[in-house]
């Protein structure tokens, strides 16, 4: 077998398409097609509740009395998360980033349902987008628990959607190459995805039953 070098025309291959690697230890969650359904479902998810937000944002400018779907009670406010400097970060509304970034991730997740492929530079630029796109939602996350002590369930769903999306193209990038990283470690990880997901999801769940266990336990005076 020839070897591989990181600009051979071989590795471009391999990292168009997972399912050609020579290694046979793809998992079939970074293949082509399941991993393209998981970009299109992540991105509908995560397109729709950007979408609800900036609707509501529009109508919080128009009327800064506007009740929002989400202004549940103290704890659970989209509407007061919105006032908050946290939610223009950048000087625009947080959720127009939403906006563009998941339409982007469908349209690279319909790319692969219909047969497309890509080149290295490409993932790498994908996976840079993604992973800043994650890192971005964890200091939400983190300043709504610790910061600004409320939950927006719209913003909410927004993070659950990042994290299957962020796992799993990371797996598909370093199984397919194009994150260099020694087999036994990608085999590993591409064997522990979803379980790498799950302990996501309750970290997140735990971390918000521990920020607001008075709430919880009743004894916050509401």
């Amino acid at each position: 077998m020839p070897s591989i070098s990181p600009v051979s025309a071989h590795e471009e291959e391999r990292a168009a398409d997972p399912q050609t690697s020579a290694a046979g230890s793809i998992p079939r969650m970074a293949r082509n097609r399941p991993f393209g359904w998981l970009l299109v479902i992540t991105g509908i998810v995560g397109w729709l509740a950007s979408g609800t937000l900036v609707l509501e944002k529009l109508e919080v400018l128009k009327d800064p009395n506007h009740t929002t779907v989400c202004d549940v009670n103290p704890w659970i406010s989209c509407g007061q998360v919105m006032q908050t400097w946290q939610s223009s970060l950048f000087g625009f509304p947080n959720m127009f980033i939403g906006i563009v970034a998941f339409a982007i991730t469908i349209t690279v997740g319909m790319a692969l349902l219909s047969g497309a492929t890509f080149a290295r530079w490409y993932w790498l630029g994908l996976q840079v987008g993604v992973t800043l796109g994650f890192a971005f939602v964890v200091w939400l996350w983190s300043q709504a628990l610790y910061a600004i002590h409320i939950l927006c369930p719209f913003c909410m769903i927004v993070w659950a959607a990042m994290i299957p999306l962020f796992v799993w193209t990371t797996i598909r990038n370093i199984t397919a190459g194009v994150i260099p990283m020694p087999a036994g470690a990608a085999r590993v990880l591409g064997d522990s995805g979803w379980i790498i997901t799950a302990l996501l999801y309750v970290a997140v769940i735990a971390t918000i039953f521990f920020a607001f266990i008075q709430v919880f336990a009743g004894t916050s005076g509401f």
